[in-house]
């Protein structure tokens, strides 16, 4: 899907949010990487083949834990 000169990460690998930007909307939350990859504000992600990443920010509880 990438065709950036340096190929992004692809929406399986670890790092799939590093991709670029092609479309986003402040408003709703969301933004389109060239993956594939849909992220939203609150960490969640959907990947092109439909599996559904659930939301992965820190919470206060887990920096308190470090």
């Amino acid at each position: 899907m990438c065709q950036h000169k340096t190929p992004c990460p692809t929406a399986d690998a670890s790092d799939r949010e590093a991709a670029r930007t092609l479309a986003r909307d402040d408003v709703l939350g969301w933004a389109l990487l060239c993956n594939g990859v849909l992220t939203f504000d609150d960490t969640g992600e959907l990947l092109p083949d439909g599996q559904i990443i659930p939301p992965h920010r820190p919470t206060a509880l887990a920096g308190a834990a470090a």
